[in-house]
C-alpha cells in the first residue's frame, strides 16, 4: 500500500512560476549564463537567428510559469513545458563535448549538471499533472 500524500498544489506550482518565469527573463534580457549554450543548440533552427532564438525561448520559459499558477492553465503549462524541455536536453546529445568531461555519460560538466537537474522540475510538473487530470 502506498502512503497517499496530499498537499496543496501551489506549494509546487509557485517554485516551477518562480524557476521558469526568473530563468525566461534572464534570457530576454541578454542576463543568462545559459545564453551560449542554447545559442550553440539552435543554431540550425530557421526563420530567426541563434540569438533571436534565446529571446522567444525567454518568452516561452515565463509564459510556461505563469500558465502554472492557474488550474485552469495547467494543461497549457504542461503541454508547453514538455516542448520546452525536449529543446532544453538537446544539448546532452549535440554538444556531449560541453556537456560532459571527455563526453564520457557519467561526468557531467557544469552544464551538463544544469541540464540534467530539470529531471526534478519535470516531475515536479508531472506531480501537478496528475492532480489536475484527476489520476490519483
Amino acid at each position: 500500500m502506498l502512503y497517499k500524500f496530499n498537499t496543496n498544489d501551489y506549494l509546487i506550482r509557485i517554485p516551477l512560476f518562480i524557476i521558469f518565469f526568473w530563468f525566461g527573463l534572464l534570457k530576454v534580457l541578454d542576463l543568462s549564463p545559459a545564453t551560449e549554450l542554447i545559442i550553440d543548440t539552435v543554431f540550425w533552427m530557421p526563420f530567426l537567428t541563434p540569438e533571436n532564438w534565446t529571446i522567444v525561448i525567454g518568452y516561452w520559459e515565463m509564459l510556461i510559469g505563469i500558465c502554472f499558477l492557474s488550474k485552469k492553465t495547467t494543461l497549457i503549462a504542461m503541454i508547453l513545458m514538455f516542448l520546452q524541455m525536449t529543446g532544453t536536453f538537446m544539448p546532452l546529445l549535440i554538444l556531449p563535448e560541453v556537456t560532459f568531461q571527455s563526453s564520457n555519460p557519467f561526468l557531467p560538466t557544469l552544464e551538463g549538471q544544469y541540464i540534467i537537474k530539470n529531471i526534478i522540475i519535470i516531475t515536479a510538473a508531472l506531480i501537478i499533472g496528475r492532480s489536475y487530470l484527476k489520476l490519483n
